[in-house]
């Protein structure tokens, strides 16, 4: 049949069975917006008012839920504006589609409105190239139904990520003689399988190991393999420590569960993966945040702890540390494997170990007492924390960017179920949670979304509280108001010393501190409001918004001066320290030289 560019995406995106595509339209993509028009009945257009917040947002749906949407820009500064978005889900290994308008094929060169040629024609995709699995820029329309398969393919195999396809308006707008492909046909299918040997030298390695840790990464969530988990670790008697990505991979109330390790980790995951004897590590990538920047025997202490690496990606494997094992496998499969091995093979009883982890939990959850049941005035991040994780369901999803409120998350928030705890991983990102957390809702209706960050985050996407009003989707953000970007203050204390503290404090030329009305700008957005200042104010707030059935928003006014501006440092993260503070660099010095990269 004769079908335009726009009608082709709009088909076999509907053919995916995808609910939403979510951008802004312009000029440069009007074919595409047009082809949808008519098939709202099947996939609904979602306008956000800034593309980055149009990828978080179908970020925050994969995350929930495994299945991508797909995203729509116009041409030049539209489609440059999803790049924060697509280089968080590419760092994050999560799967969107990304549709932007390109160049007329026959201007190509000639420098129109918003392309970019002067080192190539129509340039954009190499933009976006560091950051995406895979781009195509078509040229032709009868190319089309043919890329629109293999998108889905890499966007949903391997290791996840985005992918690009750059639409030149022409195309479009042309049309051909095609038909609609089956996804199926061109859809692989299966799962990486590991090698049998590699199996057996890792059931080995767990059977007589004394102090086994389980390190679980945001690949564990990625391939289902939450269960497979569970099992292992019950089957093992062994410790289970979480990546900032594989946080609710486990049940936070599990006596196994010892909880957070590196830099942003808690002093008990912390002692687990320094102390093990044998550690099993599940599709995560040993970043610095994650292994306090190499410090030898902070977070890990590899060698002499002999490391089984499993990861889909074998670039991954042995990359930040030797292992005694590498298996290159879906973490499900492999994991399956393991607790067959391990069925048929006999093992000591460690259950002193289970002493050991509650221990080490219950002196973490000490230390950090005066925090959670901080009385004064205002409230501390740690008790806003505690308030909230107390009201909420088991289920509740909750949405963090980076920042305090995300360290404090990863170190003291438990979560219960798989994919409740949605954050940005090794990009870091700022202005994710309130997008993200509208996907989310949108993917799951009835159950609680709760979006929770700092101020200075809020102010990069908070406009769209509108988008979330406009189509009716009552999330609930609560916003850690301490009036400048507080995290920075904090580390600019920690490292460098109070007294070099600069430009993270939001203050008028006469250095009274500002904040906007936060509660005054969501009213006039049409949201709920709600301020508060001391912890017991926060659950009646919580149960006023969720009752309003509105798009929510709570202040809450917390403390900004350090040390309860924070949480607990229980790594190490490599900062480096100008030489003229030369105490402060002599201490750095000493400490990087026992960072252990190997």
């Amino acid at each position: 049949m004769q079908l335009t560019g726009g009608e082709i995406i709009a088909e076999y995106l509907i053919k995916e069975k995808v609910p939403y595509i979510v951008g802004i339209p312009g000029h440069g993509i009007l074919g595409v917006v047009d082809a949808l028009k008519e098939r709202q009945d099947k996939i609904k257009t979602l306008m956000v008012r800034h593309e980055q917040s149009a990828v978080h947002l179908a970020d925050g749906y994969y995350r929930v839920t495994g299945q991508p949407l797909a995203v729509f820009t116009s041409i030049g500064p539209g489609a440059i504006n999803t790049a924060i978005g697509v280089a968080t889900a590419y760092v994050d290994s999560t799967a969107v589609l990304v549709i932007t308008g390109d160049t007329h094929t026959h201007m190509f060169g000639k420098g129109v409105l918003q392309e970019i040629e002067r080192q190539h024609n129509s340039n954009f995709p190499r933009i976006m190239e560091p950051i995406v699995k895979r781009y195509w820029q078509v040229t032709d329309v009868a190319q089309l139904p043919h890329i629109m398969q293999r998108a889905f393919g890499y966007m949903m195999t391997g290791r996840r990520g985005p992918v690009l396809i750059s639409m030149p308006m022409d195309v479009q707008c042309d049309s051909a003689d095609v038909e609609i492909p089956e996804p199926e046909e061109r859809k692989p299918m299966g799962r990486i399988l590991p090698d049998p040997k590699a199996i057996d030298k890792a059931v080995k390695l767990l059977a007589r190991s004394k102090r086994p840790v389980i390190l679980a990464g945001g690949g564990v969530i990625a391939s289902d393999a939450c269960n497979e988990l569970r099992q292992l670790a019950e089957l093992l008697d062994s410790a289970v420590v979480t990546t900032m990505m594989g946080k609710s991979a486990f049940p936070e109330n599990h006596p196994l569960y010892g909880w957070h390790t590196g830099s942003k980790g808690t002093t008990c995951g912390n002692k687990l993966t320094s102390s093990a004897d044998v550690l099993l590590a599940v599709g995560c990538r040993f970043a610095d945040e994650t292994t306090s920047s190499y410090k030898h025997g902070v977070s890990f202490s590899i060698p002499p702890t002999e490391l089984i690496h499993i990861d889909i990606d074998e670039n991954e494997i042995g990359k930040n540390y030797p292992c005694k094992v590498g298996i290159v496998a879906d973490a499900k499969s492999a994991l399956s494997q393991i607790i067959e091995g391990l069925k048929s093979t006999s093992m000591d009883d460690r259950r002193f170990y289970a002493m050991e982890i509650k221990r080490l939990v219950s002196e973490w959850f000490d230390s950090m007492r005066e925090f959670r049941e901080y009385e004064g005035t205002p409230t501390t991040i740690s008790r806003m924390l505690v308030e909230i994780r107390d009201f909420l369901d088991d289920d509740a999803i909750v949405v963090s960017s980076s920042g305090n409120t995300q360290a404090q998350i990863l170190q003291e928030f438990p979560f219960y179920m798989p994919r409740t705890c949605l954050t940005t991983g090794g990009f870091s990102t700022m202005g994710f949670t309130v997008p993200a957390s509208i996907g989310a809702k949108l993917a799951y209706p009835n159950r609680q979304v709760i979006g929770i960050l700092g101020d200075g985050d809020f102010m990069m996407t908070m406009q769209e509280l509108s988008t979330a009003v406009q189509y009716g989707v009552p999330i609930v953000i609560v916003i850690a108001n301490n009036m400048g970007w507080i995290s920075i203050k904090d580390l600019q204390t920690a490292v460098y010393g109070a007294d070099r503290t600069f430009a993270t404090d939001f203050v008028k030329p006469d250095g009274s501190i500002y904040s906007p009305d936060f509660k005054a700008i969501a009213s006039a957005f049409g949201c709920f409001a709600q301020r508060v200042e001391n912890g017991d104010d926060i659950k009646p707030a919580l149960e006023k918004a969720f009752e309003s059935g509105k798009t929510s928003v709570i202040e809450v006014i917390v403390e900004r001066n350090f040390p309860f501006s924070g949480g607990k440092v229980a790594g190490w993260w490599d900062v480096p320290v100008p030489t003229y503070l030369r105490e402060r660099r002599e201490k750095y010095e000493r400490e990087r030289s026992e960072e252990k990269l190997i």
